[in-house]
């Protein structure tokens, strides 16, 4: 048994949490502002966030820290603060993890640079940016480490290596994003990127983000029937897509549509299920009532 299935027990499947940038946005976070810069200057906000996808049965509580490598962070001048800001993300939902029982994930997110050689970034420097992010969630305390949103598998390499490399005792997931015709903007299909993910000793894998749970389930669809022995598979689709009501976008993907989603994901024997942009608690209590999951007490 792997370090990932011991954390998270005998009972499947495991649920995660929803968004943290919608829950942000809702909060007062402004459009271009940095999220992780919350984890120090509104971690009581935070904390509310974490408490609430807890309170609604997450047994998968997700850093504030998905733009948290030096290249995302420089946009918003902070470059030089990956472990203080990465450290702090994972503090917090380590603290309500701990409150509730449950776990936390430390999400590592694409660093938004290519790398060689469509691009100009080696593979040693994404190591390193990961290993810096890394190191920052396991100080502050970070079950799982969680590079998600990917597209590329040598981004995906970098990040295992670099978690690895920074905290060789945490394990680390991974999923990509299979939005380009049931494929990655990279090119990399569902088989492809199981294989592959699964040669890394990488044992929970699978996919996020999109377009919303049809395209997930394609994706599941493949990767249930595919995976090896030993790996188990993580799904967290996006609530629908953003559409435009009034003056303001909403996501299509309802709490009944998101339950109903989340049953299909059990009937494939998706091991931890969970859901993306556009998600709220009233979505995760949702589908915990559709898992017929215990409320985490």
């Amino acid at each position: 048994m792997g370090r990932i299935a011991e954390l998270l027990g005998d009972t499947r499947p495991v649920l995660s949490d929803g968004a943290i940038g919608t829950m942000l946005q809702a909060a007062g976070l402004m459009p271009g502002a940095s999220p992780e810069i919350w984890n120090v200057e509104h971690a009581d906000r935070m904390r509310v966030i974490h408490t609430s996808y807890a309170d609604a049965g997450a047994q998968l509580l997700t850093t504030n820290t998905f733009g948290g490598t030096a290249p995302r962070l420089a946009l918003h001048g902070l470059e030089d603060r990956v472990h203080e800001l990465n450290e702090a993300g994972a503090r917090l939902a380590r603290e309500v993890a701990d409150e509730f029982g449950v776990l936390a994930l430390g999400s590592m997110g694409p660093t938004g640079e290519l790398l060689e050689p469509l691009g100009t970034m080696t593979h040693d420097e994404a190591v390193g940016l990961f290993a810096d992010q890394a190191a920052g969630l396991a100080a502050g305390g970070a079950h799982i480490l969680l590079a998600e949103t990917l597209s590329d598998l040598g981004e995906a390499r970098a990040a295992v290596e670099g978690a690895r490399r920074a905290a060789p005792d945490i394990p680390v997931a991974v999923t990509m994003t299979f939005d380009m015709n049931g494929h990655t903007m990279m090119g990399v299909s569902p088989s492809q990127a199981l294989a592959e993910i699964a040669a890394m000793d990488v044992e929970l894998i699978g996919g996020n983000c999109g377009s919303g749970p049809d395209e997930i389930e394609a994706v599941m669809v493949i990767m249930s029937a595919e995976r090896p022995d030993g790996i188990m598979l993580l799904a967290q689709s996006n609530a629908g897509l953003p559409q435009l009501v009034g003056d303001e976008f909403r996501y299509g993907g309802t709490p009944d549509v998101m339950a109903r989603y989340a049953v299909r994901m059990q009937e494939l024997g998706v091991d931890v299920i969970g859901s993306c942009c556009g998600s709220t608690p009233a979505h995760t209590a949702a589908m915990r009532e559709a898992l017929g999951l215990h409320a985490v007490v």
